[in-house]
């Protein structure tokens, strides 16, 4: 019964194949286990953090590996076309690429959030929280271009005539890129131009927020309701921006109308009392009051302020115009309103 040949292979042959190619699974799940429990326990222990490090992130590569290389030596034992075996080894090369690409990617990653990360949180500068994103994005990319191309090389297949036939298509791929071309540059624009920084308040076509996130592709803004609107680079590039936390000061202005039986030490003791609301508030500077123009149905004075930048601007104008009610009130200062005389002839 051994001796019954299946697919160019004899019964008991197709058996000792599959037997180390379980082996090999069950290994490489012990070989896991065994490091959980072993190797991270004792590196966990140690004054160094590079080799807990070192080992968290190796441990599934390595145990894929050892199961890779069993499930090979089981396939070496089948007879099989050259073809298929040509195959299935280009297959084989390409995982085991994609295995150290893996353990590559993760091993960068982990030593980026150990070292890198803790030094950007401690920096003053925004440019290292925009750039941190970015280059672990390039190296990400790069490892797997490198990967893909090292896989397709391997596969037998000339690398070289690929990027040249890629070249005829070119045109085309850049034709349906051009957004995310545009997007790029726009990004690299932002970077050099720097028109705003990490968590600046900006109005930007039409969205006014904070400023959450700076990519290559796109940038990100927290609305003020709280809303995240993405942005694309080209977007922002191609419309004013109008940079609210460099700002000075966001300045203020309206008119107070009083009524035409005020008289002028009236007018003179408003003008003091909103000369003294405006400027004892901390959040305030360049108070500008005066008695501006004889209305239609009304005395006018002019109020101009700045409200300074970083503060907010309707809690202080909540303030400033509940401490004017409140004064204008107890001074018996008469707000006008729209009125009309109409003359009955009899």
């Amino acid at each position: 019964m051994l001796d019954e040949i299946y697919l160019n292979n004899t019964l008991e042959t197709w058996l000792y194949a599959l037997f180390i190619a379980g082996g090999a699974i069950v290994l490489g799940k012990l070989l896991y286990w065994s490091i959980q429990k072993t190797l991270k326990v004792y590196t966990k222990a140690t004054k160094n953090d590079l080799d807990f490090i070192f080992i968290d992130m190796i441990e599934e590569p390595l145990s894929l590996a050892i199961t890779l290389i069993g499930i090979w030596f089981a396939i070496d034992l089948l007879t099989m076309s050259e073809a298929v075996k040509k195959f299935i080894d280009s297959v084989f090369y390409f995982v085991v690429i994609f295995n150290i690409a893996w353990f590559a990617n993760r091993l960068f990653n982990a030593l980026m959030e150990k070292y890198v990360v803790p030094k950007i949180k401690k920096s003053e500068t925004d440019l290292d929280d925009i750039l941190y994103p970015i280059i672990r994005k390039i190296v990400a990319i790069s490892i797997w271009t490198i990967t893909i191309v090292i896989g397709i090389d391997n596969a037998g297949y000339n690398v070289t005539t690929m990027i040249t036939g890629l070249g005829i298509g070119g045109l085309v791929f850049a034709l349906a890129a051009k957004d995310a071309v545009s997007n790029l540059f726009g990004g690299f624009i932002i970077f050099s131009d720097k028109p705003f920084d990490l968590n600046d308040r900006i109005i930007l076509n039409g969205f006014e927020g904070y400023v959450r996130e700076i990519g290559l592709r796109s940038t990100k803004l927290e609305t003020l309701d709280g809303r995240m609107v993405t942005m694309p680079n080209s977007k922002v590039t191609d419309n004013p921006v109008l940079n609210v936390s460099k700002e000075k000061g966001r300045k203020i202005k309206f008119t107070l109308g009083l009524t035409y039986d005020t008289q002028p030490q009236d007018i003179e003791l408003a003008k003091n009392i909103l000369t003294k609301i405006i400027t004892q508030n901390e959040c305030t500077r360049d108070a500008v009051i005066a008695f501006d123009s004889f209305g239609d149905f009304s005395l006018n004075i002019l109020v101009i302020y700045w409200v300074k930048s970083g503060s907010p601007i309707a809690g202080t104008n909540d303030t400033i115009n509940m401490s004017i009610l409140k004064e204008f009130n107890e001074n018996k200062l008469n707000f006008a309103f729209p009125t009309q005389t109409l003359i009955v002839e009899k």
